[in-house]
């Protein structure tokens, strides 16, 4: 029994280091190389007949494994591909990817010191940092699934700070809530009135100018409608880089708006939260550190890799331990032989929890807070080349492109 043990791991770890070299073959030499293809594209019946998906009774041999390694690298999209642009995400950064590969192979859950010291100390300390870049010497926050999620984290904690007899009561014990956001601003504001039973109906959609951005004057014209209406108004959604258009809404602007009626303003930075680390673009965010909770996304312009998404606020009451503990006493025994508010599990609508702090933390250790600032820069300077390259053939010049405070194009 102990030598049939000793035979699947031996087989097993010879298999991991053959389909690893398949990887690196593959997806981060061929997948990188500008000179192949992106994707082999099949129609979506050849790729399930090429696949072989049929899950079947007993197992295959080791070859034919690693030609089932070998078909997921061909047919899958490259999306380190110097010639990827479907996403708002491409690239590769190696040191993010190693932090990544680690996480895999600690497999571990975010929930508690005992079982995650290493990173719950970590997640402390990158959380702490991308506050300081917001502007907040306090706070509170934590690595969600995706931009969605940290959006849908921020609509539930505005909802239990303005009615904190939701999360014992249900929404029988509120009124009618109002939500504002743009009309260019992400869908997953929808999805989380829906979810939390706000109801999309309850969202007022304030308008847009040419370049994406919001118009505080609709927006204040909107919450007399909402009040007209007899809903209360408690938040507001404010974007910093639209997915359309890439627009920044005027921050002070709306932060003004939302103080003088006092809601809870977001901020949805899943991509132009970047601008943070770049002294030459950080002003298309000026405000952002009056909003109560900010979106940002490292996965997206710092290349950090699939997923990497934080929901940072500014409160420093606990609204988010507050607002989704459920208090599991076999998990958060209070009793524990370390300071127990490093387990941050019950902060968190999941109980097991991804690590996702290490990529980032990684490459950040690698390349430095300049490395990340040059790399925003980069990307802008890209993008202007791209956008002055079309010489007039285009429509629309995004409203970010400035040199100091002067637009340098725009139609």
């Amino acid at each position: 029994e102990n030598r049939l043990q000793y035979m699947c791991e031996s087989d097993g770890k010879l298999f991991l280091t053959e389909a690893f070299s398949v990887i690196m073959e593959e997806i981060l030499h061929k997948g990188t190389d500008s000179k192949e293809k992106v994707c082999e594209w099949k129609d979506p019946d050849q790729l399930r007949a090429l696949l072989d998906l049929d899950l079947r009774e007993h197992g295959e041999s080791h070859e034919q494994l690693l030609q089932r390694v070998q078909d997921v690298a061909r047919y899958s999209v490259k999306t380190c591909h110097p010639r990827f642009f479907n996403q708002l995400f491409a690239g590769v950064d190696y040191h993010a990817l190693t932090g990544r590969l680690l996480t895999e192979t600690l497999n571990t859950s975010q929930y508690t010191y005992e079982v995650a010291p290493v990173f719950v100390l970590m997640e402390e300390e990158v959380l702490r940092k991308l506050r300081s870049l917001v502007g907040w010497s306090e706070g509170d926050g934590i690595f969600c699934p995706g931009g969605s999620m940290s959006n849908m984290y921020a609509m539930n904690i505005a909802r239990y700070w303005a009615f904190p007899q939701v999360k014992t009561q249900g929404l029988w014990a509120t009124p009618r809530m109002a939500i504002f956001t743009s009309q260019q601003s992400h869908y997953s504001m929808k999805k989380a009135a829906a979810f939390l039973g706000i109801g999309t109906d309850n969202i007022f959609i304030v308008q847009a100018d040419e370049s994406g951005s919001m118009i505080p004057e609709d927006l204040e014209a909107k919450i007399m409608q909402a009040k007209s209406k007899d809903a209360v108004p408690f938040f507001v959604n404010a974007t910093a880089g639209t997915t359309v258009q890439g627009a920044f809404d005027p921050l002070n602007h709306i932060a003004d708006i939302s103080e003088r009626n006092g809601m809870w303003m977001h901020i949805d930075a899943a991509w132009g939260g970047s601008v943070l680390f770049s002294k030459k673009h950080k002003h298309l965010v000026s405000g952002i550190e009056r909003a109560n909770s900010v979106t940002w996304n490292p996965h997206k312009m710092l290349l950090t890799g699939l997923q990497c998404s934080v929901i940072l606020f500014r409160d420093t009451t606990n609204l988010l331990m507050h607002c989704h503990s459920a208090n599991a006493t076999y998990l958060f025994q209070q009793d524990k032989f370390y300071d127990t508010s490093l387990d941050t599990g019950d902060k968190s609508i999941q109980c097991g929890r991804k690590v996702d702090c290490l990529k980032l933390w990684l490459m950040w250790k690698a390349i430095g807070t300049h490395g990340l600032s040059e790399r925003v820069d980069k990307a802008f300077a890209l993008l202007f080349i791209f956008l002055t390259s079309l010489q007039g053939k285009f429509i629309y010049i995004p409203n970010f492109i400035h040199s100091g405070n002067e637009v340098l194009y725009k139609k």
